[in-house]
């Protein structure tokens, strides 16, 4: 049965990356994904967003291998983020998860009189997790 590094191995190839490509793009040592890959070592979830994030893929999928039965919802990106992701030059992965991030937040709290984000909010969020997670 295929694991999260044999997907991951999967996604590198055949986006045509080499491990030396993915591990410096991802931030994380060559040594590390190929342990990963060969099932040698298990990966942090914050290592598995980076990679995930580079591959383009999502971390159910390297997790779980899933994509069958799961309803995919229309990605509406506010013209707020867009604007955002645009000055601060973000991958289309980086503005899905801070979308995500975003939308994580707001489950938790009550959406009764919940302001839509400005440019601004968005900026702050952002750079809120890019000091926690680098």
């Amino acid at each position: 049965m295929a694991g999260t590094g044999d997907r991951i191995r999967e996604i590198r190839e055949a986006r045509g990356m080499t491990q030396d490509q993915l591990a410096d793009k991802s931030d994380i040592s060559k040594g590390f994904l190929s342990d990963v890959e060969n099932d040698k070592r298990n990966i942090s979830s914050e290592n598995l967003l980076k990679v995930a994030n580079v591959l383009g893929a999502s971390v159910d999928y390297l997790l779980r291998g899933e994509t069958r039965g799961a309803r995919r919802e229309e990605v509406v990106i506010p013209p707020e983020l867009s604007e955002v992701a645009e000055e601060l030059n973000l991958s289309y992965a980086e503005t899905l998860e801070l979308l995500e991030a975003h939308r994580s937040v707001v489950a938790r709290r009550s959406s009764k009189g919940a302001k839509r984000f400005t440019a601004d909010d968005w900026k702050q969020l952002y750079r809120a997790i890019k000091s926690v997670f680098g």
